[in-house]
């Protein structure tokens, strides 16, 4: 009966929404895409749009590549020749592949050179470059990611294979879309949705979910929340690997300069998921799983260049920064 009960339980999430402009002095938003440093999959919707840019599908190509490295003695990763190779010359990300936060040792590294344990199912604890040898005796098989990588030369000795992130892109027909206004972040009624309203819509057209509210439809009977409007194309763009927090700045900053001639799109968004099994969140801040591992955040870019950022995070995190 107490396992029924716990299975019944909600599981909590937190959502922090904030309104900003791109050109402010204190605008956070380069800040937030540089600390989410294990990022899973990357997508950007541009209503109004059946054809990309050039500038943002070269952009898109280049998002990779990443790697996985099998049964890597962990010490690897504190040796002197790997500090001096990737750590100090370059942002170099890692992540052990294939385990469980809640289940499993787990190890993360972040580009400042620290090393996050998760380990014996609830130590956390971060470490510098030296750490305790005892700690780094273990073999795992890791997924890195690095700015002009040499990692295939580097680790020639170990079972190392490059992987290309996978891309989709396609064009959604009659789209209905709901009605934004970037000063109204809490909506307006029968003016404009809220950015929960927006957040809920999103999660739907990315999980390529119906929105007509059908009632024969047993998976979803969800439709776009009100006001809304339909457009005759968006755009869709979706990559999944191992993508640095550097390249979805670079995503970021061309979305925001798609504006710069006058477009129908009164707004465009880029989502971005962390990985479920990554011991952070934002910079050092502990991520747990168990009843949910999100970790995301999403940003609405208005051709003002006013934007709205949503950060999310699962049950057992703190509140995203």
């Amino acid at each position: 009966m107490a396992m029924l009960c716990r299975l019944r339980e909600v599981p909590r999430h937190l959502l922090v929404c904030e309104k900003s402009n791109f050109g402010h002095d204190k605008s956070r938003h380069r800040h937030l895409v540089e600390t989410h440093y294990h990022n899973y999959r990357v997508s950007f919707l541009i209503p109004e749009c059946g054809i990309l840019s050039k500038e943002l599908k070269d952009l898109v190509m280049d998002s990779g590549p990443y790697y996985f490295v099998k049964d890597l003695p962990l010490h690897e990763l504190i040796a002197h020749e790997f500090i001096n190779t990737f750590v100090k010359k370059g942002a170099c990300y890692a992540l052990t592949y294939n385990t469980n936060i809640d289940e499993d040792n787990t190890v993360a590294l972040l580009p400042n050179g620290k090393l996050i344990l998760s380990l014996d199912k609830d130590t956390y604890e971060e470490t510098g470059l030296q750490g305790r040898p005892s700690q780094y005796s273990g073999r795992k098989t890791m997924k890195f990611s690095a700015e002009g990588s040499m990692m295939m030369s580097y680790f020639s000795n170990y079972r190392i294979r490059e992987h290309q992130p996978e891309i989709a892109l396609s064009t959604v027909t009659d789209l209905q879309c709901p009605v934004l206004q970037s000063g109204e972040l809490g909506g307006k009624p029968e003016a404009a949705c809220s950015a929960r309203e927006l957040f809920e819509w999103l999660g739907a057209v990315f999980s390529n979910a119906e929105l007509n509210n059908e009632p024969d439809n047993f998976i979803s009977t969800y439709c776009c929340p009100q006001p809304s409007t339909v457009v005759a194309k968006a755009y869709l763009c979706t990559i999944t690997g191992f993508i640095l927090p550097e390249k979805i700045r670079l995503l970021l900053e061309q979305l925001c300069r798609y504006f710069d001639e006058p477009k129908l799109a009164p707004w465009v968004t880029l989502s971005v998921q962390g990985f479920a099994d990554s011991p952070v969140s934002w910079r050092e801040n502990e991520h747990g799983f168990r009843k949910g591992g999100e970790h995301l955040y999403n940003f609405v870019v208005f051709s003002n260049q006013d934007y709205w950022l949503q950060l999310a995070v699962g049950a057992n995190d703190d509140c995203p920064p």
